[in-house]
């Protein structure tokens, strides 16, 4: 056994050299993946790799006399020029060792053979250079050397040979018993002779840049690196830490173990939100907040300080004891299957509103009475903000719906010339107010009231919540958030930052104003604003009034004359005409009254027109 030195005599057999590539492959996350560290070896010999002992060569016997001697040294010659050194008696090295023994004092025959046995040790040279590359290049080398120490066992340059072979055995029994170290779990990071990195040092001294010690050192990290993961697996994120830490001191340098880190990472933040969520589910389907609390107290053992997830959760655990599961007012989102989020909500307080505009109120019209009460005896939540381009962008990715401008082929855009709306090709979803591409954080225009339902629905099945399109009566209340005047301020020109409304200070990008709007008001704004961009209402409600109307799910209906009294939607089978609500950038101020209402054929598109969605809670 050979221990930190030199072996106790030259190795004829070996271990083949194992294709490591990154070290251990990784296993399934869970169990199987610990019960795979615990019994499975990290590192294996192939039987088929195996090389079997190189015997003494012994030269073929050649007969010499003075009849044959010059036709042999040719033959010699001729030989060594094909690179046929030692296979049989008509290679060059059985030839000359005949003919020197024939004739000593040749000085022709002693060159050949000195050229012989310089070529016999570059091939040697040659596979002991390609051990890294070929795992029979050893066995070669080993031929070699049999010939050599035949031939020439006093030849310095022989000798020199042999010591390097003797040092590239060496190096492979190191790196046998640093593989079979790392099967028994005796990695030596903490140190220790007898532990795989020992060994793999002492092959890399042997012979630098052993790329199977190399690879066992990598495998050395990668041990490290699994047992980090199945601490993490078990949510021991701090086992994984002390795991990765040490296996950073393996190979300074290499970023597997940075890779590693941020793997966890990331399966932290999974293992925390999926907590979250599952939680915030238990309390969804009723299940009593004694499981959300012990879901809550696994994440905030594994949760960094101040992780928003538990926050949420805890949030959710006290609303849910002391409130049922929301509050008025409470913002939240939804997971959906395909990963991600779905839209922001707001919980709107449930309550009670007139509907409608009083006799005599400036602009109103039959269409927005008679006058009624409406009460509301359930929360429900609002999207914060209409749906957003980026928001439908992910929708139309995961289905196959075909938008309605899109099939048409066109919608109506504004004309920054003329100032007027018109028809324009190629303009669908994806475009703005005048046609153009549109940013992400735009609310979606250019889409029909089925599109709207369309997207609806999908977040239904993505979240497993009922999503759908607001009532007239969910909008108005929302719109008005507790106001019964006018305006959803009050009554003359709103306040600063309102809202997107046509005002008199606003200004198109070719210099056009507003023939009727609100004196002396200005948003900074000509098209739909990015969603948000102005203040809330009493509610957290953005843009009810302004930016952009919006399609909601009633028919439409030239009074409130046998209206739904609670609220729900106004639905007759298979009509064709749906109700618009809300202001938009584009509106008079008579259009943005809090009762205005407008029915219009379901499949138009327009830049003025969007949409958000309510979720029952």
């Amino acid at each position: 056994m050979w221990r930190g030195g030199r072996l106790r005599a030259p190795l004829l057999a070996f271990a083949a050299m194992l294709a490591l590539g990154s070290g251990c492959s990784r296993e399934p996350a869970g169990p199987s993946r610990e019960a795979a560290g615990a019994r499975a070896p990290i590192v294996t010999i192939s039987a088929d790799q195996a090389v079997s002992p190189v015997p003494p060569w012994r030269a073929p016997v050649v007969e010499v006399n003075d009849g044959n001697f010059k036709e042999l040294k040719t033959r010699a010659a001729a030989a060594l020029k094909e690179g046929r050194l030692s296979g049989d008696a008509d290679d060059a090295i059985p030839l000359y060792l005949a003919l020197r023994r024939f004739a000593p004092d040749d000085a022709a025959v002693e060159a050949g053979f000195r050229r012989a046995t310089a070529s016999l040790l570059r091939k040697g040279g040659e596979a002991l250079a390609a051990i890294d590359r070929d795992p029979l290049s050893l066995r070669r080398a080993h031929e070699v050397g049999a010939v050599a120490r035949a031939i020439a066992p006093d030849d310095a340059k022989v000798a020199a040979y042999l010591a390097r072979l003797d040092r590239a055995d060496q190096a492979q029994e190191a790196n046998r018993l640093g593989e079979e170290a790392i099967n028994e779990g005796r990695l030596g990071v903490d140190g220790g002779k007898d532990t795989a990195l020992a060994y793999f040092n002492q092959a890399l001294e042997l012979r630098p840049g052993d790329q199977r010690a190399n690879q066992g050192i990598a495998a050395v990290e990668s041990a490290l690196i699994r047992r980090a993961e199945v601490a993490a697996d078990h949510d021991d994120y701090p086992g994984a830490q002390r795991e990765l830490d040490t296996a950073a001191k393996v190979r300074p340098g290499f970023s597997s173990v940075d890779d590693a880190r941020a793997r966890v990472a990331m399966q932290r933040i999974a293992r925390v939100n999926a907590l979250r969520d599952a939680g915030v589910a238990v309390l969804t389907r009723n299940a009593g907040v004694d499981e959300a609390r012990r879901l809550l107290a696994v994440l905030l053992r594994i949760a960094p300080a101040g992780d928003p997830a538990a926050r949420e959760l805890r949030e959710r655990i006290d609303l849910a004891t002391h409130y049922g599961l929301f509050r008025p007012g409470q913002a939240f989102t939804d997971a959906m299957q395909g990963g991600g989020r779905g839209p922001q909500l707001v919980v709107i307080p449930h309550g009670a509103f007139r509907m409608g505009a009083p006799e005599g109120e400036i602009d109103s019209s039959d269409a927005d009475r008679p006058l009624r009460n409406i009460r509301f005896e359930r929360g429900l939540a609002m999207s914060r903000t209409e749906i957003t381009v980026g928001e439908f962008r992910r929708f139309m990715a995961a289905t196959k719906h075909r938008a309605r401008a899109s099939r048409r082929g066109y919608s109506n855009a504004y004309d920054e010339r003329s100032g007027n709306f018109v028809r324009r090709g190629n303009v669908d979803w994806q475009s703005d107010y005048a046609g153009n591409p549109a940013r992400d954080d735009m609310p979606v225009i250019h889409v029909s009231a089925k599109d709207a339902q369309a997207y609806a629905e999908w977040l239904s099945a993505q979240t497993g919540q009922r999503y759908r399109l607001p009532s007239e009566a969910e909008f108005e209340y929302a719109l008005r958030a507790g106001n019964a005047r006018r305006y959803p301020w009050g009554d003359g020109t709103p306040p600063v930052r309102a809202g997107n409304f046509t005002g008199g200070l606003d200004v198109s990008p070719s210099g056009r104003r507003w023939q009727n709007a609100f004196a002396g008001y200005g948003d900074g704004a000509w098209g739909p604003a990015p969603v948000g961009s102005y203040r809330a209402n009493a509610f957290g409600v953005h843009d009810l009034s302004g930016n952009v109307s919006e399609w909601v799910a009633d028919c439409w209906h030239d009074t409130y004359r046998r209206a739904p009294r609670d609220g729900a939607a106004w639905l007759n089978p298979g009509c064709r005409s749906r109700v618009i609500r809300g202001g938009s950038w584009a509106s008079s101020p008579a259009q943005t009254r809090s009762a205005w209402r407008q029915g219009s054929d379901g499949n138009v598109t327009s830049a003025r027109i969007g949409f958000r969605v309510v979720r029952e809670i």
